[in-house]
């Protein structure tokens, strides 16, 4: 009975979603401010989510400091960046991979949302986006970054990258753990059309890092990790090593 459901399930949702993407952005870019154009988004993606017949369940908002601080959230599905959007406050920030600045209309849709756009290839590229994020929270802005920087078609968290914790230590932000449950199922990599699952977003306890040296930012990583991976019930992925590498990327 599940096989026959997603079997008719997934065309509509896909048609769904196709249809109203477009207008969506269009509404988004088409706003007078920042404010206004974040506060379309969240809005057009629980529209897009009624509509298919997702559920979005949000808990745990009110654990957000008031002030700076980055969101660290697992990655597990295309749609994670969206769902992620409906459950912040409007006021945050989001860092994602440069590659969806090139995506027809949405890359624009991004761009009007005030998303940084971070070039993981290019060492320069990546320290200057690092230096220009430290500024936003030095002047109090909050950031939202995918950790792992990637997403496996396979469950499991992968291992974090150090860049988001490197900043937190020494910008003295909190770091707030959360996960997605849920988004692997409906839309994960390899998937070419959707499939039913319920969303829940759920954002743990901040962690304020006790230092502002790199042990303090690795020693931070590493227990973010471990509530993120608690929180999105997902096994671990990161090998053995993990936690000795070097690597600072967002």
């Amino acid at each position: 009975m599940r096989r026959l459901f997603d079997l008719i399930y997934a065309p509509f949702a896909a048609l769904v979603l196709a249809l109203l993407i477009p207008p969506v952005c269009v509404a988004v870019i088409l706003g007078p401010t920042l404010a206004v154009r974040r506060q379309t988004g969240r809005l057009g993606v629980r529209l897009m989510m009624a509509c298919i017949g997702v559920p979005v369940r949000v808990r745990g908002v009110e654990r957000l400091p008031a002030a700076a601080g980055i969101v660290v959230c697992n990655h597990a599905s295309y749609l994670d960046g969206i769902v992620l959007t409906a459950a912040l406050p409007p006021h945050y920030s989001f860092v994602v991979q440069d590659g969806a600045e090139r995506w027809p209309l949405i890359g624009r849709c991004l761009r009007a949302m005030g998303v940084v756009f971070v070039n993981r290839a290019e060492a320069r590229a990546g320290a200057r986006t690092t230096r220009a994020l430290m500024r936003r929270l030095h002047q109090g802005e909050a950031l939202a970054i995918f950790a792992e920087g990637t997403f496996k078609p396979e469950p499991g968290l992968l291992p974090f990258k150090a860049g988001a914790f490197l900043m937190a230590a020494r910008c003295g932000v909190a770091v707030v753990p959360a996960a997605i449950r849920g988004s692997r199922r409906l839309y994960g990599g390899g998937r070419r059309l959707p499939r039913w699952s319920a969303l829940d977003i759920e954002i743990g306890v901040p962690l304020v890092p006790d230092g502002s040296d790199r042990d303090a930012a690795l020693r931070l990583r590493d227990a973010a990790r471990r509530e993120v991976l608690r929180l999105c019930g997902e096994h671990d992925r990161a090998p053995a090593d993990a936690g000795a590498s070097g690597d600072s990327e967002l």
